[in-house]
């Protein structure tokens, strides 16, 4: 389980880090070419690691992050990995911008 959360929190920061790579503007890392697929491919793996937190029954864990932010997340998952050409990124710059602040500040107040 710890490792999974550290997993998420990897991830994050790896998101971070590429964002930072255009100053921290997350439409202008959104626009780039390298940095885009690199971003929506941790987002996937995020979520991927909440499904199978989910698949281990790890319940009670899962039932202190918001429940909005793990359905939109899962939902930004579905879209990228099904309908990658049509992935909006006004969406993900908003799951960037709102939601994975939030998770990340949820999953280190788990991993303490």
């Amino acid at each position: 389980m710890k490792k999974r959360l550290e997993s998420i929190i990897e991830k994050i920061e790896d998101i971070e880090y590429f964002i930072e790579q255009k100053n921290g503007k997350i439409t202008v890392a959104l626009e780039d070419r390298i940095l885009r697929p690199a971003i929506r491919m941790q987002i996937v793996s995020i979520a991927e690691q909440f499904n199978k937190l989910k698949d281990e029954n790890e319940f009670e864990l899962l039932s202190q992050i918001d429940k909005k932010d793990l359905k939109g997340l899962n939902a930004v998952r579905n879209f990228i990995a099904h309908s990658y050409d049509c992935v909006d990124d006004e969406i993900l710059e908003v799951v960037l911008r709102v939601h994975i602040p939030k998770i990340k500040q949820q999953v280190l107040d788990l991993i303490k």
